[in-house]
């Protein structure tokens, strides 16, 4: 009788196992992640690009803000509520300005004029049957 409840008791107790692990957790990492779904939520308000977003937050967890910018999202539409465009700082270069950049820097160096620094046009067919 005295096993069984012992058993009992011992199964109770862990049944709550999730509650203490989450008691036990460090305050510091729970408010990390709130203020980074805070971060998402205010980008999507802002109307800011969730790729924006995490290269102005680059400190900030990123599973957390989009977390954060995907839950402002489904309010904002549920609501109906229009996003107000931010008038902070913009990042420096876009995605596409950075590929581009990449995508020039492998032009190769034999089609670069040395004079100008410039890409040669090819000759078209015109051109060819002109000379």
């Amino acid at each position: 009788m005295i096993a069984r409840l012992l058993l009992l008791a011992m199964t109770l107790s862990l049944a709550g196992c999730d509650n203490i692990v989450a008691l036990m957790a460090d305050p510091k990492v729970a408010q990390r992640i709130a203020d980074s779904k805070a971060i998402g939520s205010a980008c999507r308000y802002g109307m800011r690009s969730i790729e924006d977003c995490y290269v102005l937050n680059e400190k900030a967890s990123k599973a957390a803000v989009f977390d954060g910018w995907k839950e402002m999202d489904q309010y904002m539409r549920d609501n109906k509520i229009d996003g107000v465009p931010s008038k902070g700082t913009k990042p420096s270069a876009s995605a596409e300005e950075m590929i581009e950049e990449k995508a020039s820097d492998s032009v190769p160096k034999d089609k670069v004029a040395a004079s100008d620094g410039k890409v040669k046009p090819k000759p078209k067919a015109a051109d060819k049957a002109a000379h």
